[in-house]
């Protein structure tokens, strides 16, 4: 059951400037969700971004904003991406079978989202390093409910290494700069 790019859709889950901050480990979060955007533009999987209550938690933090380049965050008031009407026709219209989770927060957005899209028969992968809560606690007690309800939990560098396949390839060598 190896993940496949052209089956999968990234799911970018609220990381902005009030909360990130806020959040267990920042950095790591932040490292990480930027280099699963890059390796989805190097595999041209679609990406979803969101925004919680953007009024109130602020834009995407720089770093992320600036790799994301044109995408442009849908706002939701709603934990769960798929809970929003305009997120959730956006996601089936994709047409994608696999939804590759991250963000913030851990056991809220993130579990939520996953949560609906099991409901909904879609394969659920929720990328453990990218994805973030205010507790260590809270992101374990997430990741486990998750697993538990057959999500798959994978790190950043295992989800780009299954869509990778093999090195010396042109996508290899477009993101191995990147794991440095």
């Amino acid at each position: 059951m190896f993940l496949r790019p052209e089956d999968s859709l990234l799911i970018l889950i609220d990381p902005q400037e009030k909360l990130v901050r806020a959040l267990y480990e920042p950095e790591r979060l932040i490292k990480n969700l930027s280099l699963l955007i890059r390796a989805a533009q190097v595999f041209e999987v679609p990406i979803v971004a969101t925004t919680q209550y953007r009024k109130g938690l602020g834009e995407y933090v720089p770093e992320i904003k600036e790799v994301l380049g044109a995408v442009e965050p849908l706002d939701k008031v709603e934990f769960s991406v798929l809970k929003n009407p305009v997120i959730a026709e956006k996601i089936q219209a994709l047409s994608r079978k696999t939804l590759v989770l991250c963000g913030a927060e851990t056991h809220i957005c993130v579990y939520q989202s996953a949560l609906s899209a099991i409901e909904k028969g879609y394969k659920v992968v929720v990328v453990a390093d990218a994805s973030s809560s205010r507790s260590p606690e809270n992101i374990s007690y997430g990741l486990t409910r998750m697993r538990e309800l057959g999500a798959v939990v994978v790190s950043t560098e295992m989800l780009i290494y299954e869509w990778l396949e093999k090195a010396g390839t042109p996508a290899f060598k477009a993101l191995l700069p990147y794991f440095k």
